[in-house]
């Protein structure tokens, strides 16, 4: 890949300072943010020539901007908008991107007993409808939108890569994995351009350490949620993987459980820390909808990912699986 013409600065601007790295260990990184999403996003550059940290944040960028073109659900003319207007038993030729990504959210689909799923874009617009509703959606309304969800209703063929549905209005959403693999991407790219020690975050939601910053063993990441004090919730030390946050506050609940087609309950946040940042995204979500018992039973499953959930109130217990390192 050729670098970008360097007359054409980076159009990239000095972000706000992000929780996940500690300011002592600031010296030395090239910071670099742009938004897309409907969040800040940000690259951190351990050492190098900055002209050359900059035009490699700005073609990392310029893939971000592709992705959210591609993956999001408001753009009529993405993969996942003809995939939501697709008629039962009809499909359609999707990129690499996005048929990489459904593949991710099938997998954690599958290995968490469906707590992950992203096919539930009526039943999200049923719940949490644009200018509100008074009233919950009633019991009809539910099994009606659900009758439409569900990833059993999506057809993944790897050899024609295309996406088919069984059902009328099978609505996609990939909100609670694009920004894992976005940030998935875009390291990849920066390993293209020879960067070998990076930061990439989405918004602080998702975070993915590569290689080490100069003297450590890795990126030290230090997770926080609402209404707890700085250094109560264990920091975890990223070497070539990810960290993902997702949370669901009480009265502010935004994450449904596909298993009951209604809000989740019993968590006010979760994390991942895992290799594939999009794996990150997703678990995360999943976890606010598991069971305690069942995010054990998934860990014990997956030695490789390490995860933390918190529950609600002033005691909230903290239940973790994996070893929270690098």
């Amino acid at each position: 890949m050729n670098p970008p013409d360097a007359k054409n600065p980076p159009r990239l601007k000095k972000p706000p300072a992000v929780g996940a790295v500690p300011a002592a260990e600031a010296d030395g990184l090239h910071r670099f943010a742009d938004e897309a999403m409907a969040t800040t996003w940000g690259v951190f550059i351990a050492g190098g020539d900055a002209e050359y940290a900059g035009q490699a944040a700005r073609a990392a960028f310029e893939e971000l901007h592709r992705l959210e073109t591609e993956l999001s659900r408001f753009n009529p003319a993405s993969d996942v908008s003809q995939i939501s207007r697709l008629p039962a038993g009809r499909a359609v030729r999707v990129g690499l991107d996005t048929f990489d990504c459904l593949k991710a959210a099938a997998w954690v689909h599958r290995e968490t007993g469906g707590a992950f799923d992203v096919t539930l874009g009526r039943l999200q617009g049923l719940w949490w409808p644009t200018g509100g509703r008074s009233a919950p959606p009633s019991e009809a309304e539910i099994a009606e939108a659900r009758r439409a969800s569900g990833m059993h209703l999506l057809v993944l063929d790897e050899r024609e890569h295309t996406v088919g549905v069984r059902a009328d209005e099978v609505c996609v959403d990939l909100g609670g994995i694009g920004k894992g693999y976005a940030v998935e991407r875009m390291a990849d790219l920066l390993k293209d351009w020879s960067i070998a020690s990076a930061l990439v975050h989405g918004g602080r939601s998702t975070v993915f350490g590569m290689g080490t910053p100069p003297g450590k063993d890795g990126w030290p990441i230090a997770p926080y949620a609402p209404g707890k004090a700085p250094g109560t919730l264990p920091s975890a030390v990223l070497k070539d993987r990810a960290l993902s946050g997702s949370g669901s506050p009480a009265g502010s609940r935004h994450i449904l459980d596909p298993r009951t087609g209604r809000p989740a309950e019993g968590h006010a946040a979760a994390w991942v820390v895992c290799g594939r940042p999009a794996y990150a995204d997703a678990l995360s979500t999943a976890l606010l909808v598991m069971s305690p018992n069942e995010a054990m039973e998934f860990g014990g499953r997956h030695p490789d990912v390490s995860g933390m959930m918190l529950g609600e109130g002033d005691e909230a217990r903290v239940h973790r699986f994996g070893t929270w390192v690098a």
